[in-house]
């Protein structure tokens, strides 16, 4: 379901470290990602749908943006915090597109894009007349798939680190984030080092480690996910719902070691 609204505002403060501002042009996204954490817009915006079957296009955020910029106070924006910039509907709508344009007349707002789709490659001329900016790719798992379970609608794997390669040698700052890495699905040594192998040669250099939060109707989500296609890891993601702190300290030992061995900076996020 697609409905088009008009946002009073699209650049709200961001509790993310490092990051002055979340720009968000749509609400709600159509990858419809198991383990989103987004899932929790919803007790906020009304909808009742299944999450990834719905998206609101903030058709106005361009020129919401656009005023916002001339009276905000400088730092980075991070486009986007609870949705993917270039989900399909961007090819339709252009919104992250057009808000691009707009803080390219703005150097003292850095701009920082997350996304899990190759579209962002479209933009890749805009992208690159934008004085301070980076890219980062979601990667959870090279294993196509696990994508495929957790991760319908995004764009392949492979096809990411294509495009990861493709903004490095374009000149671009790219980093990865490995998050959340799936519980001994993704997250062994050996699939580590495989895929932060593959991002140095992709020519990433910064790589940032997230564990998968299970709480409230995210552990729904990956609960029916893993018991469809991983029955037997089902007991052990009921102990990480329960408490995952032990879990995420040994997996970000892990993965700055691995990321050590490559060059590569590597930080967590919990």
């Amino acid at each position: 379901m697609v409905r088009e609204i008009e946002a009073r505002s699209v650049l709200s403060k961001s509790g993310i470290s490092e990051v002055t501002y979340a720009l968000n042009p749509y609400v709600g996204c159509e990858h419809g990602c198991v383990y989103c954490y987004s899932i929790f817009i919803k007790r906020f915006t009304g909808h009742r749908e299944e999450w990834g079957t719905f998206v609101d296009a903030k058709v106005n955020a361009p020129q919401v943006l656009a005023r916002e910029l001339k009276r905000a106070k400088s730092g980075e924006v991070l486009l986007s915090s609870v949705t993917d910039p270039y989900q399909p509907l961007e090819r339709e709508y252009r919104l992250s597109g057009a808000c691009l344009e707009v803080l390219q007349g703005y150097p003292q707002f850095p701009v920082s894009i997350l996304t899990k789709s190759t579209l962002v490659l479209r933009d890749l001329d805009l992208l690159s007349q934008i004085e301070h900016l980076e890219v980062a790719f979601t990667i959870t798992s090279l294993d196509e798939g696990a994508r495929r379970i957790f991760e319908p609608q995004a764009s392949p794997t492979r096809a990411r680190l294509e495009a990861l390669a493709r903004l490095s040698e374009a000149g671009l700052k790219t980093w990865a984030f490995f998050g959340p890495a799936l519980p001994y699905i993704s997250d062994g040594e050996k699939e580590i080092e495989a895929l932060f192998r593959e991002l140095k040669e992709a020519g990433v250099k910064r790589v940032l480690v997230d564990s998968l939060n299970l709480k409230g109707a995210m552990w729904g989500r990956v609960k029916r996910a893993i018991s469809i296609h991983y029955p037997d890891l089902l007991e052990a993601y009921r102990h990480l719902a329960a408490d995952r702190k032990a879990y995420s300290s040994l997996l970000g030992e892990q993965a700055r070691r691995v990321a050590a061995k490559y060059g590569l900076e590597c930080e967590t996020c919990f």
